[in-house]
């Protein structure tokens, strides 16, 4: 059985850990398509109307590859995990049939008159389009982590004569306090990719000296959206997502710190590699006091370490949440710093022939996706041992008909037709850049410095 249980643990890490890949764009894209319409719509310069189109042929190819991703995920509920689905069902089943009916079809709706109806919407109804698509894949992602959220932190149930789990209270399950702040932190790290996506296509353009009218509008939005961003993905939401762990999860902040034995006055570890087995951190780089600073706002509060709690309530991979936790606290503070100084740059009129900063922008852009990937990594690596915190444990939520080597022969499959989409993705991709935003009309130069004074 426990065997059986790491091949579906890890089945589903892989399946969703490629599927993120793609949503996290157009989740993030969504709202700079609302930018350059607005723009279009309050100048009338076709230039943002057709940066806007670029975009949104970007935004459907991640939209097709993030549908046919997605549908894998929804079957292994059955597939994998039919003891959690038959226990939890009259729950997740709320939100997750929500999110397929009304977010869903919304989005894909609306972009298809959106990708294709612009002659016959006209300026204002292109711009509701663009804003439908936008509100159908932000409904659609806070329905997804209302689900993960009750996981997180069950509300809004009861224990029925059964043992099954049904829900008691629909608005509870809905409005989680941890759904909000998840969300919210999901969301503006969805932005951040799209930020650093269309910034660094814009810095590509004006390193080869094509299309540069185009790569400064991009760089532009990139930069300016992407450091209000940054700024608040540390506070108010990483602050206040942490504070839901801190009071409701005690042993995965300990583990997420390395913190094995309770301090007051708990340093904050900025670096380290933890040692389970000798319950210590080795190498610490540490800030004195900071821990119980941030977590509690005063510097001497006691601060429970892992030593506190019976080690079955531990988290079973402390090493791999550990480094999850920490790569997703680094890389967000290079974004801080990178938006921070891109944005000062763009202020002082010289981000555009700084090219060192340019080609930061253009090196950035895997990093949001990394940085997002670690922290979902944090968020369901913290959760365990539980599936559902306090309720259901994980190896209580399987299929417990489907061994092992049925897991490994659907994941070995799972694993070749993603790398065909991945090729295929990344082709797409590719050609589009190469086409770029206005193929036929390309201003270069003083022309470019001239139409993007405006």
């Amino acid at each position: 059985m426990g065997q059986a249980l790491d091949v579906h643990r890890l089945q589903f890490a892989f399946t969703v850990t490629f599927h993120y890949i793609f949503p996290q764009l157009t989740m993030g894209l969504a709202l700079l398509l609302v930018y350059l319409k607005t723009k279009a719509l309050r100048t009338g310069d076709e230039h943002y109307n057709l940066a806007a189109r670029f975009w949104a042929r970007i935004f459907g190819i991640n939209f097709a590859l993030g549908v046919v991703t997605g549908i894998p995920m929804e079957f292994q509920f059955g597939t994998n995990w039919a003891a959690f689905s038959k226990a939890a069902g009259g729950v997740i089943g709320q939100t997750l049939a929500m999110e397929g009916v009304f977010s869903f079809f919304l989005e894909s709706s609306f972009l298809g008159l959106f990708l294709f109806g612009e002659k016959r919407l006209g300026r204002i109804g292109h711009w509701v389009a663009a804003f439908l698509v936008f509100l159908g894949s932000w409904l659609s992602g806070y329905l997804i982590v209302a689900t993960d959220a009750w996981m997180q932190h069950p509300t809004g149930y009861r224990i029925a004569a059964n043992g099954a789990i049904e829900l008691s209270n629909f608005w509870e399950l809905l409005l989680n306090k941890w759904a909000l702040w998840q969300y919210a932190h999901n969301m503006l790290g969805a932005v951040q990719t799209g930020c650093f996506v269309m910034a660094g296509v814009g810095a590509f353009y004006l390193l080869t000296k094509r299309d540069e009218f185009y790569g400064r509008t991009f760089v532009r939005a990139g930069v300016l959206v992407g450091a209000i961003v940054a700024i608040l993905q540390l506070f108010p939401t990483g602050d206040m997502q942490g504070k839901l762990v801190a009071y409701n999860q005690q042993p995965t902040l300990a583990a997420m710190e390395g913190l094995f034995e309770s301090q007051e006055g708990a340093p904050l570890a900025i670096l380290g590699q933890p040692d389970v087995e000798k319950r210590k951190l080795d190498n610490p780089l540490e800030i004195p006091n900071m821990l119980s600073f941030l977590t509690y706002k005063q510097w001497r509060a006691n601060v429970k370490g892992l030593s506190d709690f019976p080690q079955t309530e531990w988290p079973d991979q402390i090493p791999l949440l550990y480094y999850s936790y920490h790569v997703m606290v680094g890389l967000g503070t290079i974004f801080i710093a990178v938006m921070v100084l891109a944005a000062l740059l763009l202020w002082r009129g010289k981000l555009y022939d700084s090219r060192w900063m340019l080609w930061t922008l253009m090196v950035c852009v895997p990093l949001p996706y990394i940085a997002n990937t670690a922290g979902w990594m944090t968020a369901e690596l913290g959760r365990q041992p539980w599936l559902i915190y306090g309720l259901m444990r994980t190896a209580s939520g399987i299929s417990p008909r489907v061994a092992a080597g049925n897991a490994w022969f659907t994941m070995i499959g799972f694993m070749g037709m993603y790398t065909v989409l991945a090729i295929l993705w990344l082709f797409l991709i590719y050609r589009e850049i190469e086409l770029g935003p206005d193929p036929g009309n390309r201003p270069t130069g003083e022309d470019a410095i001239v139409l993007a004074a405006d």
